[in-house]
This record gives C-alpha cells, structure tokens and sequence, in this order.
C-alpha cells in the first residue's frame, strides 16, 4: 500500500476525519461523498469499494458533523453553504497535497447535491463528476417515494401515511419523513432485495476504524444532521441546468424509489453535454454496494 491514512485534518476552520488509500503513487484522485445528510459511509467504501484503491487514490471524506467527524458539528448555522465551502476546501488541499489539476468526484443521495452543485461551480476542478441516486428535484423526489409506500401499505401503515404531507413542511416533518424513508426500505425501494438496512450496518459493526463510540454518534450526527438541513434539502431542484463544462457520469438502481431513478434519468436525457448514463438492473438507491464489482470496473476504466 503506497498510502493508507486515516486522520482528521483542518477543513474550512473544523477538525473533520478524511481517510486516503491507495496502492501506488500519482494514482488520480477520486473524492467520495456520502449520503445523508450526515450518514457516513467510511466503513461501506472500505470494504464494497477496496479495488478503485489499485487505480485511483480514494479519498473518503466524514462531512462535519456526520460519523468521525462529528465534533466538527455546529448546530447553529448549518446550511448546504457550509458544506460546500468545506469540500471546496478539502479539494484544494487535496490537490496542492498531490500536485493534481483536478479530481474525479462521486456523490451519493445527498452526497450528489454537493457533488454536481460543486461541479457547476467549478468545474476546472473535477475531471468528471459520478453521481449514484442522484437528486434531481428533492419535492418531486419526495412524492415518488411517498407514492411508492402508498402503493405497498398495509391497512395499518396506509392509514397513517394518508395523513402526511410529503411537503415535509408540517410540524410532525421529521416523523413523517422517518415513516415513509421506514416503509419505502421496508417495501424493497431502498436496497435491492432487502426489507431492512442490515447488510450496511455491519461492515461499520467490524470496521477496525469504528469504535461502539462512533457507532453511537454516527446514528445522533446523521438524526442532526436531517433535522439542521432537510428544510433546505427540500428546495433543491436542477431541472433548467441542462449544461456542465464537465463529464457528468450517473450510475442508477432501476428499482431505487428513495430517491428515484426515474427522475434521474428523465433529467439525464436534457443535459446537453458530455454525458454517459448506465442502468444497474440489482439496484435500488445503492449501486456503488450492491453491484460494487460491476460499479469499481466501471469507474476504473474511465482511466483506459
């Protein structure tokens, strides 16, 4: 292994946990950002995403707040500006630290909000931007989730969901998000085949980087993180940017109505620059774990 760090360093004025890898030098760079907001990903890259580290050199960032970084939460004044300040940020000391013009970005669910609205902005800095369950237009997005557990409610559930309002503008917001997010993953919406999210709780359970410590504030920074963002979470809509002056790459789970594909791929078909699409037909919200092999041969041969 040529690098293998894994260290909180100074990003944006806060403390926040960066891991890098990779098994020989002057690989590109490849940044991954999480989903959530707030939800961690370290140990699920680690073990799902391993074979892109004899390629590219991975960086896995905990955004402030989420997982190993979560002292660098400020419940104040937290808002989708923080967190791209802080991955403008890290990209910068990133490439002065590897003596690179530009980094290839993945950003998943709501890692794909900062990951294309950080492409628009700056574009000179990312080589090609690869978003997986990528939002679209989170109102939209939102509905067709609430739809999908519609469609699949028991008497029980279906009463108590025809009381939400997917605008999650109601007092009761954050129960009624956790209800439907609770039923869409219940109903096979979320991960592929699976009625619950065990198979992405245990890589972090024997992670040698995840203390019982983390476990706990990885689950209270994620519940904070939702609670300081979402309201702005809400109001992201790329419908009418249909130009980027870099590659933009989605990787999508056909069955994903977490957050969905479908929408994803209809605003695919508008963009009107270098673009590539791929379908991952075992998939829902998480392509890059449940077909990793098929998604790190993907990402490797855009060096070829």
């Amino acid at each position: 292994m040529f690098i293998d760090e894994q260290k909180k360093i100074p990003v944006n004025g806060a403390p926040q946990y960066v891991s890098i890898r990779a098994e020989k030098k002057d690989a590109p760079l490849l940044l991954y950002l999480h989903g959530g907001p707030g939800d961690a990903a370290l140990p699920l890259v680690l073990r799902y995403n391993k074979a892109l580290e004899s390629c590219f050199t991975v960086v896995v960032w905990e955004q402030r707040g989420a997982g190993k970084s979560y002292d660098a939460f400020d419940g104040g004044a937290l808002t989708l500006d923080t967190f791209l300040e802080d991955l403008q940020s890290l990209v910068e000391i990133l490439l002065a630290r590897f003596e690179k013009e530009s980094l290839y970005l993945v950003g998943h669910s709501w890692g794909s909000v900062l990951g294309l609205k950080f492409t628009q902005s700056h574009p000179e800095l990312v080589h090609t931007y690869i978003g997986c369950g990528q939002v679209v237009n989170m109102k939209k997005s939102c509905r067709v989730a609430y739809e999908f557990a519609l469609a699949h409610a028991d008497q029980k559930a279906l009463e108590r969901l025809k009381g939400i309002d997917c605008s999650y503008t109601a007092d009761s917001w954050l129960d009624d998000l956790l209800f439907v997010t609770k039923q869409v993953v219940k109903h096979r919406g979320s991960l592929y085949n699976r009625t619950n999210y065990r198979d992405l709780v245990s890589p972090f359970l024997f992670s040698k980087h995840y203390t019982l410590f983390d476990l706990y504030r990885r689950q209270k920074g994620s519940l904070r993180s939702i609670k300081a963002l979402w309201q702005e979470l809400m109001q992201v809509d790329f419908e009418g940017v249909t130009r980027y002056q870099s590659p933009i790459l989605l990787v999508e789970g056909r069955y994903d109505s977490h957050v969905s594909s479908a929408l994803a791929k209809e605003y695919f078909d508008t963009i009107e620059t270098e673009k590539q699409f791929f379908w991952f037909e075992k998939s829902c919200h998480f392509p890059q774990w449940s077909e990793s092999d098929r998604f790190n041969k993907l990402l490797a041969g855009l060096l070829e």
